[in-house]
């Protein structure tokens, strides 16, 4: 029997793993997650999935584990978690009327192998009152998500269209995540 393990201790990420009705373990990674500011966002993700994934793979060295990392990227600045309420009111309010990219990256350590990829996924938000944003800041929701929103939430009221994948903005491209899973040897 092959062990699943998803190296996030993030809520979403596991419910989607779940949906999937597979059998799995989480186990937090604390890594460090500085980067080079001269990376592309898709370099960024990709790194900071497979420093998860890698830091997990070490002390389970028989399992495939699966590493993800997700930012949101406006106007070329990259949109971390908010620091605070007034951090994620200036967030919200640079998204509001304009489309911004999420990227999201993946990377899968195997007994044999170290797969890296990503996803990017443009949203485009609604024009946003003031009102408004502080009514969805209200819900508590932003706060421990890139770009300050979550699109599976109460987020989704701010989001007028998107092109890309559903589930990368969520956190995790299952998709093509159990695609490259298979191809990597993981018996479903």
């Amino acid at each position: 029997m092959q062990d699943l393990i998803l190296a996030s201790s993030s809520p979403r990420r596991k419910e989607l793993l779940e949906n999937l009705q597979l059998t799995f373990q989480t186990v937090s990674s604390d890594v460090d997650e500085n980067y080079d500011p001269n990376w592309s966002p898709d370099e960024i993700v990709m790194e900071l999935a497979y420093r998860k994934a890698q830091a997990v793979a070490l002390k389970y060295p028989s399992s495939f584990v699966i590493g993800s990392d997700t930012i949101v990227v406006n106007d070329g600045v990259i949109l971390g978690k908010p620091q605070n309420r007034e951090d994620a009111f200036s967030m919200l309010n640079s998204l509001s009327g304009k489309t911004h990219s999420v990227f999201t990256g993946v990377s899968i350590v195997t007994p044999n192998d170290k797969i890296k990829f990503y996803e990017k996924s443009d949203v485009e938000f609604w024009e946003l009152s003031i009102e408004e944003i502080n009514q969805y800041l209200d819900t508590g929701e932003p706060f421990d998500k890139a770009g300050a929103y979550g699109i599976q939430g109460f987020g989704s009221l701010l989001v007028k269209k998107m092109a890309g994948d559903y589930f990368a903005v969520v956190g995790l491209p299952v998709s093509r995540t159990i695609r490259e899973l298979k191809k990597a040897g993981f018996e479903l």
